[in-house]
């Protein structure tokens, strides 16, 4: 199963990081200094990926303008000689082709990637969600293009989790098939720890065949009077080999405040600039307790 094409999840309110997502869309907060969509779009360039389609909302046309050429700041830098960060900018607006589309109406993740159908075609392709953030010596995605390309078949990103967290994800039940690798039998959102099948989460990363949009299309809403993705995929799990990867990496959730937290720190103790300040800092604190 061959991957050309990427879509990026980012319509919702972002309501876990108010009010700091009030007015700025969530997917633009940073980590460290690059907005959490570029480093998913850094990801998605990364693994091989040029052109994408983000499903946006109304008054999220930031994160376009984010990726466009910005030709007064870059003349800016240019007349004072700030070549670097002009190459930093530059960056941005040549990483990839990006087209959105929008949804209109909250109505879930599996109703965010139905409006994606007519930008995809009929075409594999994958799904990421900007609020989990991977940092992985091998891009996260391209991990699950080489399972799908191997396989010829659908994959999700898994994630071993902690039992007590369990009834934060989607849990899935699955028999192992081959290293890191697992067929999908079924899977549980968010169930109760005694309920979970397993300790295996997915997290936001997959690579779908067109047919995912039949059967959104089809689907009934459910918790919420959202059109669940979970849903879906359990249905294409009966219709045909469904893998798991648990990628080799570490994640961050952007969207909760502690994943946010961890991000800056873990980045910033990598970052050239803040490293070393960074870790007398984190040092002093712990010292003095």
């Amino acid at each position: 199963m061959k991957i050309n094409k990427a879509v990026i999840l980012a319509a919702g309110f972002g309501t876990r990081m108010l009010p700091a997502s009030k007015v700025v869309p969530k997917e633009l907060l940073p980590v460290l200094d690059t907005p959490a969509i570029q480093l998913v779009v850094e990801e998605i360039a990364a693994s091989g990926i040029a052109e994408i389609v983000m499903v946006i909302s109304r008054g999220k046309g930031a994160l376009l303008d984010h990726f466009r050429s910005a030709p007064e700041l870059e003349s800016f830098l240019a007349q004072r000689g700030k070549n670097e960060l002009l190459e930093v900018v530059r960056k941005t607006s040549a990483m990839a082709r990006i087209t959105t589309v929008e949804q209109t109406e909250p109505l879930g993740i599996g109703h965010a990637v139905l409006q994606a159908k007519s930008a995809v075609g009929n075409e594999p392709f994958a799904v990421l969600l900007p609020d989990d953030i991977c940092e992985c010596a091998r891009p996260c995605l391209r991990q699950l293009m080489d399972v799908a390309e191997r396989h010829d078949a659908p994959v999700v990103a898994l994630m071993r989790v902690a039992r007590a967290d369990v009834s934060k994800y989607g849990i899935v039940e699955a028999s192992p098939a081959g290293p890191r690798l697992y067929r999908l039998t079924g899977m549980v959102e968010k169930p109760a720890i005694d309920q979970a099948p397993s300790e295996m989460a997915i997290i936001g990363r997959y690579l779908l065949p067109p047919e995912i949009f039949d059967i959104l299309e089809k689907a009934r809403p459910g918790h919420g009077g959202e059109i669940q993705l979970t849903d879906a995929l359990l249905e294409l799990g009966r219709r045909r080999e469904l893998l798991g990867c648990e990628f080799e990496g570490v994640r961050y959730d952007m969207g909760d405040r502690m994943g946010f937290l961890t991000a800056q720190i873990a980045y910033g103790l990598r970052h050239p600039q803040t490293a070393d300040k960074l870790r007398s800092y984190l040092a002093s604190i712990l010292s003095s307790r």
